[in-house]
Formats: C-alpha cells, sequence, structure tokens
C-alpha cells in the first residue's frame, strides 16, 4: 500500500493551463487599470490609447507562451463552416441589445478625434479585435475552461466528449463577460459547438475573429460605437 504521505495531489491549475490563463488575465488587468484611471478622472479620450497598449501586451504573451499551446500548431480548421458561424454570431450581436439583454450601460470606444476618424486608432482597435482577442479568449474559454470543468487534467479531454454541463457553464460564463450577456451567451455555445464537434480550436478562432472584425467594419460604417 502506498504511504499517504507520499500522495501527491494535483493542483487545479497545472503549467498548461497557467498558459493559457496568464494571456486573458493580462487582458482583465488592463480593464481593471482603465476603471481605475476613469474613476481618477482621467478623460475617455485619453484612455482610448490604452488599447493599443493591451493589444500589444497580450499579443506578446501570447508569443512568449506560443510554443506551448500544441492545439494550434497543426492547421485543421474547418475554415468556411468557421466563418458562417461567425457571420450568423455577428448578426444575432447586433440584434441582441434590447435594454433587458443588457448589463449596465455601454460606454463604447469612440475613435473619433475633432469630429473626424482617427484611421490609427480604428486599426488598431479592428486588428485587436480580429487578430488579437480571439485567440487570446479562445484559449482560455475553450481551450482550457471549457474541459477544465470536466478534468483537472483538461489537456487530456477530448473536445468531443465535453459535457453539456461543462459546455453550458462555460457558455454563460462567457457571455456575463460582456455587456451583451445573452449575445455573449449565445456566442459562447456557437463556439464551444464548433470546438467540440470539429476538435480544432482554430476553427472556433476563425468564427470568433469573423464576428468580431466584421462587427468593427460595422460599427465604423454605422458610427454605433456603443456595440464597441
Amino acid at each position: 500500500m502506498a504511504d499517504p504521505d507520499q500522495a501527491v495531489s494535483k493542483p487545479l491549475l497545472s503549467h498548461a493551463g497557467w498558459v493559457r490563463v496568464l494571456p486573458f488575465l493580462v487582458y482583465l488587468g488592463f480593464l481593471l487599470i482603465a476603471e481605475l484611471l476613469e474613476r481618477a478622472g482621467v478623460p475617455a479620450q485619453q484612455l482610448r490609447w490604452l488599447y493599443p497598449v493591451k493589444t500589444v501586451a497580450v499579443a506578446a504573451t501570447l508569443v512568449l507562451f506560443w510554443r506551448h499551446y500544441t492545439e494550434l500548431h497543426q492547421w485543421n480548421a474547418r475554415a468556411a463552416l468557421a466563418v458562417v458561424a461567425g457571420l450568423g454570431v455577428f448578426w444575432l450581436w447586433i440584434s441582441l441589445n434590447q435594454g433587458w439583454m443588457l448589463i449596465g450601460t455601454p460606454g463604447g470606444y469612440d475613435p473619433r478625434t475633432a469630429g473626424g476618424l482617427d484611421w490609427t486608432l480604428v486599426v488598431v482597435r479592428i486588428a485587436g479585435a480580429a487578430l488579437v482577442v480571439p485567440v487570446m479568449e479562445e484559449l482560455f474559454w475553450r481551450s482550457f475552461l471549457l474541459r477544465w470543468l470536466d478534468s483537472i487534467d483538461f489537456a487530456a479531454v477530448d473536445p468531443a466528449r465535453v459535457s453539456l454541463r461543462s459546455a453550458a457553464v462555460a457558455a454563460v460564463l462567457f457571455g456575463f463577460e460582456h455587456n451583451q450577456w445573452l449575445a455573449g451567451i449565445v456566442a459562447g455555445a456557437v463556439y464551444s459547438l464548433l470546438f467540440m464537434r470539429t476538435r480544432s480550436l482554430w476553427t472556433a478562432i476563425i468564427a470568433h475573429a469573423t464576428t468580431n472584425g466584421v462587427l468593427g467594419i460595422w460599427i465604423v460604417i454605422t458610427e454605433t460605437w456603443s456595440f464597441w
């Protein structure tokens, strides 16, 4: 019989977990910094420049840990399916915006300066939302949390065998990360389903990137800054 004193329990968060959580924590850290600066009276016009800094910081963290993201080392995306799903989520996102579907009042991100668009802010905002955020969020929400809810040894969990309970919990949590909580839950469910059915995180990333990229273009065209 093994000596109980020699038994070592697995930590709740392994190294594989940490490298998927840290980019998300960097992202949340900048949201906290922005909130504190806003409360300290820093004008919203100046706070807009935190987004480029946040984007670079998150991207740098992803690059630092890239070798550990083994699920991204092989291109196995169902690109056409992902784009169609991403467009569907975009349509739902701009439709599910009634008062009861929102948490708080969205401040938005207005890239205009002196009445004209600041194209540096526009490009950085869309690029960050379409290229950096989908990778960071899908690594955290789908690759890590979705499977971790089923097993601490999440990397050993086949995406196709994730329980419906874990999928539901992850979708709800993802939804309440956003001001549009209902649209967020639907989006989280779609991205999770893509990952589970295709066993490809790239498919979920492309869908997420499509949603965010098209949404960004639509926001600029319609000047509906509250969606940012």
